[in-house]
Formats: C-alpha cells, structure tokens, sequence
C-alpha cells in the first residue's frame, strides 16, 4: 500500500517505511569568471540559479539557509583557470557550515602546475531549519598571472547545490 502523507510531500509504503521529499533543494552557478587574490580564501559568488524548490538560496550572500531541520547532501565544484597557463600550484574547496570549514578538497603540486582543473566537494550535513547555513570558499595559488574561478551563462562550470535527503 502506498499513501501520500496529507499533502506532506512524504509517501508511506506498506509496513511504515517512509520516503521524504529532498526539498528545499538548489543549483546554482557561476554565471561569469570571478578574479580572486593569489592565495586568499574567497567566497564563491554562485549568482545564477537553475532552480531553488523553497527559496532558501540567496544568491547576493551565496548562501543556503534552508527552513526545514535535516540531513541535507551538499555539493560544489570549482573550475580554477587562471589567466597563465600551466602555472596553478594549489587549488582548494572548501564547503562551510555558519563560517567554519567542514570539509576540503584539494590540488597541490609545485613541481608539475596544472593549466586549469576542477576540484570538487560533498558532504553529507545536520542543518537545523533556523539558522544554519553553509556556503562554499576556494582559495588559489598561481606562480603567475590572475586569479580566476571560472563562470559561464550556459553551463555549470562552477557550482554549488544541496537537498534534503533526511530528517
């Protein structure tokens, strides 16, 4: 037997086993190139939506700040792509919850720099439903050139998401 919770977004299956709806839910982007400091933690300006189910993304703080209590998946991608090429020497992520890092990815190598890459974060994060937020940070380190998170109007090069996957 399958039933639909009054209206609650969440489906009953026979014997109680309960399916939540993954909403709030959101993507967005980068929609142009952001030049950054060398070697500086810089917040990701994801201005662009594909979609945000409850409103709970800000694209002018970049954050998401959903109003509902739960376990929520989170995830983010960076295209570093500094104006030299094969001169970046560090590229990080880095996904926070209310300002303090709580995961990192990251691209190191002094000896052989990358031209430009992609470096990408999850996690898996107790949001209360009030208060807590999280946003993603990079941080980038060139031998020369300028420092560029790369955007694009029509493709997600550079993004950040999330949806509730449990109470």
């Amino acid at each position: 037997t399958i039933t639909n919770s009054a209206g609650s977004g969440n489906i009953t299956i026979g014997s109680g086993v309960t399916l939540l709806s993954s909403t709030p839910a959101f993507h967005a982007y980068l929609s142009a190139t952001q030049t950054i400091s060398n070697d500086t933690v810089t917040v990701v300006q994801f201005n662009t939506e594909s979609f945000d189910t409850d409103s709970a993304y800000d694209n002018s703080t970049y954050r998401f700040t959903p109003q509902k209590s739960g376990k929520y998946y989170v995830y983010a991608g960076i295209l570093h792509n500094p104006s030299s090429s094969n001169n970046i020497q560090q590229a990080s992520i880095f996904i926070r919850k209310n300002g303090s890092e709580i995961t990192e990815n990251f691209f190191a190598s002094s000896t052989n720099p990358a031209d430009s890459l992609t470096v990408v974060n999850s996690i898996i994060v107790d949001l209360n439903g009030s208060s807590d937020y999280v946003d993603v940070v990079g941080q980038q380190a060139v031998s020369s050139g300028t420092n560029r998170f790369s955007g694009d109007t029509t493709k997600s090069r550079t993004y950040f998401g999330a949806y509730k996957i449990g109470a």
